[in-house]
């Protein structure tokens, strides 16, 4: 059992950077991870990939998770007396649409307009995402994301939510990582929807993005003006200076940070995507004139860097992930960093090498930015692991801000220890400790440490 604690003080550290008055400040969650209440929707592939042993490491299920559905009155006390602006959280496509089209679940809206104007009562900016790796059972069985009309079902959907919270809603976020959904969903089969492809996974990210595309104009035909997308980024470092592996990280670099960002910053695919999706997709051109619809910010989610080096003979394990050795490329573990409960490195500094990259290679198509993610996995109430962390990637964020790039929001992952996909309840990713025996709430020192830096920044030199 663990005991409730007394607010920790912030430890010795100098007080964060001024940022601007403007600046959003936020925490995010997702459906899956913490509503629970599965009986009251319809059933997602994540219920039938953790329903079979051994693909979530602790047997768990998100059927409860931390029963947000009902205690989100009690979420939302939480993300108001922490003194951040605004809350991320995803809707469920298949608590709105049980079969992920045709008959709309009143009462699945019905707490999304509930959530919603809790929310804007605490005086906290709702910011949903429309997907967030929930696709609904049927639309899988239907051919999921490798099937292009699931890119409409999505645009039919994304109408729905708007139509019913867009009224209190002044921000939207259309998808979540698509990235890891195609890469770890699709081509090797470690989330659902548990497919193994490797590179015959790629429709599944056009289809995502063309989904994207589709979802913004969507949003705006329902009178959405600020609407952005959720891309997971990170530096890429290459093992050596030897040829083979730069050209291995060079070709990591496409696929985790070029695939998505480039058809919708730039209207095209890097050359050797374009190469391996032109026999998939008839009309190319036409898709990515969707794909490319201008986005109001771009949001991205940051954890850590990798070292790629030339492909390795056997299989390796990378950030509890196994990669085959088909792939032409295989990440080395990067040295001389702590390391988090998960085993990511801790480096800081990528934050500002990453965003600036961002800039150089984008340029005037760069939208605002906004780091929808940012956190770290680690056990315990006091955890001074995850406020050195939080503290050096908001130093990180603001060199980066210092050096001219347009940084609007930041967002901490996660408000709640939560499910963490395939590792079930092992990683606590929360601001707030979740028993989840019996659903108690404890916020952590980090918690604590987070809201009075906040404090301090509204209310220090050049504060309103």
């Amino acid at each position: 059992m663990i005991p409730r604690m007394a607010t920790i003080p912030p430890g010795p550290r100098a007080p964060l950077p001024p940022f601007p008055r403007d600046f959003l400040w936020g925490v995010a969650t997702s459906a899956h991870q913490i509503e629970g209440a599965a009986d009251e929707r319809g059933p997602s592939v994540w219920d039938a990939f953790t329903a079979l042993p051994g693909n979530v490491k602790d047997g768990t299920t998100a059927a409860v998770a931390c029963d947000h559905v009902r205690r989100y009155r009690e979420d939302v006390a939480l993300v108001r007396d922490l003194g951040v602006g605004a809350y991320r959280f995803s809707v469920s496509w298949p608590r709105v649409l049980p079969t992920g089209t045709g008959a709309v679940s009143e009462r699945g809206l019905d707490f999304y307009d509930r959530l919603v104007d809790e929310l804007c009562a605490a005086g906290v900016r709702p910011v949903p995402t429309l997907f967030h790796w929930d696709t609904p059972l049927a639309v899988e069985e239907a051919g999921g994301w490798l099937a292009r009309a699931t890119a409409e079902r999505f645009a039919e959907y994304a109408a729905v939510v708007a139509a019913r919270i867009g009224d209190r809603v002044p921000k939207w976020i259309t998808l979540n990582e698509p990235a890891e959904h195609t890469l770890l969903g699709h081509a090797l089969g470690q989330h659902a929807p548990g497919k193994r492809l490797l590179f015959d996974a790629l429709p599944a990210a056009h289809h995502q993005l063309l989904g994207h595309g589709l979802a913004v104009r969507a949003l705006r035909a329902a009178g959405a003006r600020d609407v952005g997308i959720a891309n997971s980024h990170g530096p890429t470092w290459p093992a050596s200076e030897s040829p083979a592996d730069r050209e291995a990280a060079d070709f990591y670099d496409v696929l985790l940070n070029r695939l998505f960002s480039d058809p919708l910053l730039l209207g095209r695919y890097p050359e050797v995507v374009m190469e391996l999706l032109a026999a998939d997709v008839p009309d190319l051109a036409a898709d990515l004139a969707v794909i490319a619809e201008p986005l109001d910010w771009y949001g991205v989610n940051f954890y850590q860097p990798t070292k790629v080096g030339a492909p390795a003979e056997h299989a390796t394990r990378f950030s509890g992930v196994t990669l085959p050795p088909q792939l032409p490329f295989a990440p080395r573990e990067i040295t001389g960093h702590p390391l988090t409960d998960f085993g990511w490195p801790v480096v800081p500094e990528a934050l500002t090498e990453l965003l600036l990259t961002l800039r150089e290679r984008y340029g005037d198509r760069l939208p605002p930015l906004v780091i929808t993610e940012n956190g770290c996995s680690y056990d315990g109430l006091d955890d001074q692991d995850r406020i050195a962390y939080l503290d050096g990637h908001l130093r990180a964020l603001h060199r980066a801000m210092t050096a001219g790039v347009d940084v609007r929001g930041y967002f901490v992952w996660s408000l709640l220890d939560n499910f963490e996909w395939a590792e079930g309840y092992r990683r606590r990713f929360g601001l707030v400790h979740v028993d989840h025996a019996t659903q108690q709430r404890t916020p952590k020192a980090s918690y604590h440490w987070l809201g009075a830096a906040l404090a301090r920044l509204r209310t220090g030199p050049g504060a309103p």
